[in-house]
């Protein structure tokens, strides 16, 4: 290298508050210089894209500095978790682009769990509770007034024992009792007012069938089984942050070394117009709202796969909006903004006419046709081109003409002139209607010297529509799909969620002529339609019948519609 060439290395980018304290517990040495994270959701639905954010942080952290990301299935309640759910987690995971070191079950840990609590009877730091979960909850006190002992917080050691066997030996009913930690009905923290660790559940188990009958909470389970596995850095949302002292105090009771996991907190990703809750997922699938997990409407990670959004555009929105410590609403606006702006480094553009009237060129020649050439790609050279049908018959959208046009209106108007795209210049010349005054025909006339590459093809005109030739394209269904919700904070609202539903977040267009180049296009390719916004082929396409999804329109008409 020239010694006046200066060797300018890129700046490093700032770090987030997780990356300074993995860096700072290296510098320290703690845990031997380890890293060791998990991706622990429940199986009880699909993932939406708030876990995306959880998913990118677990995997990203242990790839960052070399660690190990293990996929811990908190399978901790048996009634609502299946196998369904474990096989579309990993679908989701990979889909974003990350694999797991190992994967893991908090069910594997259940029979190290019962010795752990059975530990804490006979230390007299668990006990048996027959109350009801009322009474438990009026016990408690409030965040101003301490709690009130049970009854049953003194009771004999053998006792409590005794009990807990039967809680698993399937003899008692459902909430009859439970196994509470002692440790401080006083304590400001409402978690440390000895919490409830076991509870009766008599469903079988997609991994253990029926062996237990008595099941871990989550705050129980979830920090031993990281001790149990190794972690190191143990990443969650914000709302458990209050949970965090009784995670070291269940860990401190539990180890026996100087290794302890620790906790941080960041905060959730939560976008306008949407809702997360699996509760309210759930219903939207069970009461038929939507068509399934996997509707393009749904927040769900399998959702926005099918509705063609891109795990580069997920990546991208969550490196803009970071990790901290502060919960906020994103505008969902970011996330279609994302999308657009990777769908259109990557994906080639197509004519589509969705709602199409028939546009005749009188004075081109009849039975003539000429193959043009379109870039698939301006923003990628080497996506190359390829060929459309040029004919005297094509179609046009319904919206590129008007008979009686207001002032700056620059599509096809009796007089007025456009270019069709990557064709010739043209000039309409009037319409043809049907008895009820409908638009059936429109005619123009094209000047020869003005196709697209030739010396005259630069002469100007104000506008540019997309056709089709009638002799080179089929018929197709288009799903225009827009946001599920009308309010923009729909789970702050109060009314019933279906009360919110946006009337207009699915419309169904049949008989849409597509060039004859997206005929062999496959479930998930994506595309833009020119002047249209971003589609991609749905998974319920058949050969007669070829299905097409709006990911995004091309420019966000809800931000327009707001200015108004």
């Amino acid at each position: 290298m020239s010694e006046n060439v200066l060797n300018v290395e890129e700046p490093k980018r700032s770090l987030n508050f997780i990356e300074q304290a993995v860096e700072n517990d290296l510098k320290e040495g703690k845990n031997n210089g380890r890293v060791q994270t998990r991706f622990p959701p429940e199986p009880n639905g699909y993932l939406h894209i708030g876990h995306a954010k959880a998913i990118c942080i677990d995997f990203g952290i242990a790839q960052e500095y070399k660690g190990v990301c293990n996929l811990r299935f908190d399978d901790t309640n048996p009634v609502k978790e299946d196998v369904e759910y474990v096989d579309s987690i990993k679908e989701d995971i990979e889909w974003l682009g990350y694999k797991w070191e190992n994967v893991y079950y908090a069910s594997d840990y259940f029979g190290k769990l019962w010795d752990f609590a059975v530990q804490l009877i006979k230390e007299g730091k668990a006990y048996i509770d027959e109350q009801s979960a009322e009474e438990i909850a009026k016990q408690k006190g409030t965040p101003t007034q301490a709690g009130v002992n049970s009854p049953y917080r003194d009771r004999p050691i053998e006792e409590s024992l005794d009990l807990f066997n039967k809680m698993n030996e399937g003899v008692l009913e459902e909430g009859s009792m439970v196994l509470r930690a002692k440790i401080d009905m006083a304590s400001p923290n409402m978690h440390f007012r000895d919490p409830i660790i076991y509870r009766i559940i008599k469903h079988p188990h997609h991994r253990t069938g029926n062996k237990w009958q008595a099941y871990p909470m989550y705050d129980f389970a979830h920090g031993q089984c990281d001790y149990f596995e190794g972690v190191t850095h143990s990443l969650c949302t914000l709302e458990f942050e209050v949970h965090r002292p009784l995670y070291d105090w269940f860990i401190d009771q539990l180890a026996s070394d100087d290794y302890r996991p620790h906790q941080y907190e960041f905060n959730k990703l939560q976008f306008t117009y949407t809702l997360l809750s699996k509760r309210n997922l759930r219903r939207m699938v069970e009461e038929r709202i939507l068509t399934g997990w996997d509707d393009p409407r749904m927040p769900t990670l399998v959702g926005f796969r099918r509705r063609g959004y891109t795990p580069e555009a997920i990546h991208n929105l969550i490196d803009r909006i970071g990790y901290t410590k502060y919960d906020g609403v994103i505008d969902i606006g970011l996330l279609e903004y994302a999308v657009r702006e990777d769908l259109n480094k990557r994906v080639n553009r197509v004519s589509a006419v969705l709602n199409p009237v028939k546009l005749v060129i009188t004075n081109y020649p009849e039975g003539q046709t000429e193959k043009m050439e379109a870039q698939n790609n301006p923003e990628d050279e080497s996506a190359g081109t390829h060929h459309v049908l040029f004919s005297r018959e094509l179609f046009i959208e319904r919206d590129d003409f008007m008979e009686d046009a207001p002032k700056k209106y620059f599509r096809l108007t009796p007089g007025n002139e456009v270019r069709l795209k990557n064709a010739y210049i043209v000039k309409c010349t009037g319409c043809k209607k049907d008895e009820d005054g409908n638009v059936t025909e429109v005619y123009a006339e094209y000047d020869d010297q003005t196709k697209s590459g030739m010396p005259q093809s630069s002469r100007k005109v104000k506008g540019t529509i997309h056709w089709v030739s009638t002799e080179d394209c089929f018929d197709a269904e288009v799903r225009l799909y827009d946001r599920l919700f009308m309010v923009e904070n729909p789970a702050d609202d109060g009314r019933d969620i279906i009360e919110l539903l946006n009337p207009d977040s699915l419309k169904v267009l049949q008989g849409c002529k597509m060039e004859s180049y997206l005929k062999d296009a496959k479930a998930g390719d994506k595309f833009q339609f020119q002047r249209t916004g971003y589609f991609c082929v749905d998974r319920d396409s058949t050969a007669d019948n070829m299905v097409f999804n709006r990911t995004v329109s091309l420019k966000d008409s809800w931000a327009k519609a707001k200015d108004k």
